[in-house]
């Protein structure tokens, strides 16, 4: 009697994909990508700025940390008209050290590490402006007379483009307040109309070396920091757009001094 062979069992047949659907789903993947790109595109656009404003935050605790390492004064500053910053632009802070406080005193050096080199700002990001000395209600509003500034400060800044004054850091991490008018507005913008662009403030503590990131305030809040007296400094990151509430002020102070 014969052996019998088993059948063997054939595989089933794929069906192919044919040109026609190959297209289809290629088309529906491009038009998909065409609908959510601008979206992403804008995101990071969007990020831009706070990204920016926490690098110099970060920038200001690394010179800070290395003023009290190396015992040396440091000195941040923006170019001047003649200068350049180490990426080819006169974007960036420039970061100086002075090397030797006693056959060279008041002479600063830039600084050649890494840390004290590359991009700080991101692309169309500039500082707009650096102010020295505690925020106030008037300052804000631009209603200092002349007569009532700081001499002090002015002797600091005179020698240096208006409105980009240097900040002396000593070797103990102390320096002036200092506030960072970080902006995506174009470098030819009307400071009256730097309203109309994004708007970050990095404000330094000078005694304790806190920094945090606050969003320009609103004129209706100006007035409720000035009705009851307030600093308009919330010692706190604050970005959201909207405007503050008494309430809100006042659980934001609570809050910080449980902290």
């Amino acid at each position: 009697m014969g052996s019998v062979v088993p059948k063997r069992c054939s595989a089933p047949r794929r069906r192919a994909y044919t040109l026609i659907e190959l297209i289809l789903v290629l088309s529906l993947l491009a038009l998909i990508v065409a609908m959510t790109l601008p979206n992403v595109i804008r995101d990071i656009e969007s990020r831009r700025l706070p990204e920016s404003a926490r690098r110099v935050r970060s920038m200001l605790t690394l010179v800070r940390a290395n003023a009290m390492y190396e015992g040396k004064r440091f000195r941040v500053r923006f170019p001047m008209e003649d200068e350049i910053d180490s990426e080819g632009s006169r974007r960036q802070p420039l970061i100086e050290r002075e090397d030797d406080p006693f056959l060279a005193p008041g002479v600063f050096n830039r600084v050649t590490e890494p840390w004290g080199r590359g991009e700080t700002l991101l692309r169309d990001i500039r500082c707009a402006e650096l102010r020295l000395g505690k925020p106030t209600i008037e300052i804000l509003e631009e209603e200092l007379a002349v007569e009532e500034t700081d001499e002090r400060l002015e002797a600091i800044a005179e020698d240096f483009e208006e409105g980009f004054p240097p900040l002396y850091i000593e070797t103990d991490g102390t320096c002036e307040w200092a506030t960072f008018l970080v902006t995506d507005a174009p470098d030819d913008t009307d400071p009256e109309d730097l309203e109309e662009f994004g708007r970050v403030e990095v404000i330094m503590d000078g005694i304790t070396g806190l920094i945090w990131l606050q969003r320009p305030f609103y004129e209706e809040e100006l007035d409720l920091f000035d009705e009851h007296g307030w600093p308009p400094v919330l010692r706190r990151d604050f970005l959201r757009k909207r405007p503050l509430t008494k309430e809100q002020v006042l659980e934001i102070q609570e809050t910080r001094v449980r902290q």
